[in-house]
């Protein structure tokens, strides 16, 4: 798997070994970051369920100042660590701005006034009917009123998530057993 764009474009992310990730496929980043590509210079993100944090570092390699990537499997955690490493440097970017936190996603929260712009979230397919609409409940705490997140949700074609508060404005992909990808905004 590699970063698909931006100035760390090729650069090959370490991956978990066996079954503990399914990281998002190359072409439904590019898909991802082509409708996000307004959004990004300047945006800060939070990567839940981050894995490899492919989806971070896609946006980090892509002009945005940095994020959080919540992990809490340690060989995936290591994992993330070491692709920080790496595309920060191919980009020419310090780290500084991004950073690991090795937590359950459903107890995890940004810091008062550190909201993010956009979120990522990839959960395993199989709990996302159970954290689904937990953690839009959630975030929906993590922002003013006055606020235009955005949050992208990778999940199969059949799946549909209608949380309360938002409304999906852009799905990606098609098919049943398929990935998706799903753009949500607050209502």
């Amino acid at each position: 798997m590699r970063i698909s764009g931006g100035a760390a474009r090729g650069v090959t992310l370490q991956v978990p070994k066996g079954d503990l990730t399914r990281p998002a496929t190359d072409g439904m980043r590019q898909a991802v970051f082509s409708s996000l590509a307004a959004r990004l210079p300047e945006a800060r993100f939070v990567d839940l369920f981050a894995g490899s944090g492919a989806y971070g570092l896609e946006a980090f390699s892509r002009g945005a100042v940095g994020g959080v990537f919540v992990e809490k499997n340690p060989k995936a955690a290591e994992c993330i660590r070491k692709n920080i490493v790496v595309v920060a440097k191919s980009a020419g970017r310090p780290e500084v701005g991004l950073s690991l936190r090795a937590a359950d996603v459903l107890t995890w929260a940004p810091a008062a006034g550190e909201a993010p712009d956009l979120v990522f979230i990839d959960p395993p397919y199989e709990v996302i009917a159970d954290v689904g609409l937990v953690l839009f409940t959630r975030m929906a705490e993590w922002w003013p009123v006055t606020a235009d997140p955005v949050v992208v949700f990778e999940m199969p074609g059949e799946v549909t998530l209608e949380p309360p508060g938002w409304t999906c404005v852009k799905r990606l992909g098609k098919g049943a057993r398929q990935p998706t990808t799903a753009f949500f905004r607050r209502k």
